[in-house]
């Protein structure tokens, strides 16, 4: 998962927004104390005062907690879940780990936190026996769109709290118009569409590779769009489970498809040494310029910050906007899942206030990124936020990164076998016969 830490990195700095995850694991770090009130908050924040939301809890009671957040994020998480610690009395004992190591000992040995926020739903796979169904400890089903709600064997049991969409494309409303191009709204659209500008004279796409030793994750993320374009959501879903080979014939022709467009320069800036060679922070911006490099960039929700960073001038929706990558079915995304390993009424408190349309209102306006709980619509004091979340609550489908949740050699083999491809130094049978044999290793095939 180094792709996605990297990019969090340069991100913080951006002040943006997205959960925090590690790629070699990082040794465990306690945070700083147990409290019942967060570092930082909105002391205008709903107040949970009513003793049936509390389930019983007594003040100071104690409930455990890991996640992989740390600094800015860490504190933005404690002030979303402010006015239920601070309504219950509850004494929250944090643990913000990325050790996946540290996760799986603690369960098997039957000493698990009693909630845990992570990255993947992993670990509902493979300890579904030892977590409890959200909706038996207050759960609200009735907040969430099913995409983001995780089952195994009829039991849900997890939830996605906060989530980026990936399957979206930024472009200029203004550049569009002034060309004659509508947004797409079918895969065959959007090539068509590509084919069209480049007729024109203007170049379609920014792709940026570089990221240090996680470059390619940005290939990795168009590719998959292309796959839940042409080939489903469940097809994904075969390639993070095993059941369909990397070099399988749908997997091939996305790369065709994505290769043909990254390495000429008539569809990618630069042809395929700009997409190499381009920083992905870079090459979210060039569409935005006067004049603009090319006319669409395909970046999860957090390019819309750099885009406003970076030209503050314009204004998102008439200058900058975004669409739902067309044709895809649902939507690529990171997420961070609410799992429960223990049952108390401190756990019921904040399952129960983190999945109520209060919580998921006052989730958005605390500022700790997207949150899928429909409640969040129309708190959101960014214009750019309250537009992804639309994309989030409406998916008829969600399929994790396939760099973020596969295994390390299999996600370096992946992310090699788009460079080499687009580098030239490899065609692409065998670059994906190299990633097939690593994926299959990982999974002890």
């Amino acid at each position: 998962m180094s792709k996605l830490f990297k990019y969090l990195l340069a991100l913080t700095v951006l002040s943006m927004l997205l959960a925090a995850c590690g790629g070699a694991a990082a040794p465990a770090t306690q945070a700083p104390a147990a409290t019942s009130a967060p570092s930082t908050g909105d002391t205008d924040a709903p107040s949970v005062d009513e003793p049936d939301q509390c389930f019983g809890a007594q003040t100071g009671d104690e409930v455990t907690i890991l996640y992989q957040w740390s600094g800015a994020e860490e504190e933005a998480f404690h002030a979303a879940i402010a006015p239920v610690v601070q309504g219950c009395g509850l004494v929250i004992v944090p643990e913000s780990s990325r050790d996946q190591a540290l996760l799986e000992t603690r369960i098997e040995s039957g000493d698990a936190w009693d909630l845990v926020f992570w990255p993947t739903v992993g670990p509902i796979g493979s300890y579904s026996d030892s977590l409890i169904a959200l909706d038996s400890i207050g759960g609200d089903a009735s907040n969430y769109a099913p995409a983001w709600m995780a089952t195994s064997g009829g039991s849900w049991l997890g939830v996605a709290v906060k989530a980026d969409p990936k399957s979206i494309v930024w472009y200029s409303p203004v550049n569009f118009d002034a060309n004659g191009y509508s947004v797409p709204t079918t895969w065959n659209d959007f090539v068509a569409l590509a084919d069209q500008m480049v007729a024109d004279g203007n170049v379609p796409f920014s792709m940026g590779f570089e990221s240090g030793d996680a470059t390619g994750w940005t290939a990795s993320d168009f590719i998959q769009d292309i796959l839940l374009a042409t080939q489903g959501s469940a097809y994904v879903n075969g390639i993070l489970d095993g059941s369909i080979a990397y070099n399988d014939a749908g997997v091939a022709a996305a790369y065709e498809i994505y290769s043909g467009w990254a390495s000429d320069p008539a569809y990618a800036v630069g042809g395929a040494e700009g997409s190499l060679s381009t920083g992905f922070l870079d090459a979210i911006i060039k569409p935005f310029g006067d004049p603009p490099e090319a006319m669409m960039v395909k970046q999860s929700g957090f390019a819309g910050g750099v885009v406003a960073d970076q030209y503050p001038e314009l204004e998102f929706g008439t200058d900058f906007s975004f669409f739902h990558f067309p044709g895809a079915d649902g939507v690529q995304g990171g997420a961070d899942w609410m799992m429960a390993f223990n049952d108390s009424p401190g756990v019921r408190a904040i399952v129960a206030y983190l999945t109520s349309s209060a919580g998921g209102a006052h989730w958005a306006s605390s500022g700790f990124g997207l949150s899928p709980n429909n409640g969040s619509a129309g708190n959101y004091a960014d214009p750019i936020n309250a537009a992804l979340a639309d994309v989030l609550a409406g998916a008829s489908a969600a399929t994790p990164d396939i760099g973020d949740s596969i295994q390390p050699s299999f996600g370096s083999a992946e992310w090699r076998a788009i460079v080499d491809v687009v580098s030239g130094a490899s065609s692409i049978d065998a670059a994906l016969a190299g990633a097939a044999a690593a994926q299959a290793s990982d999974q002890g095939n």
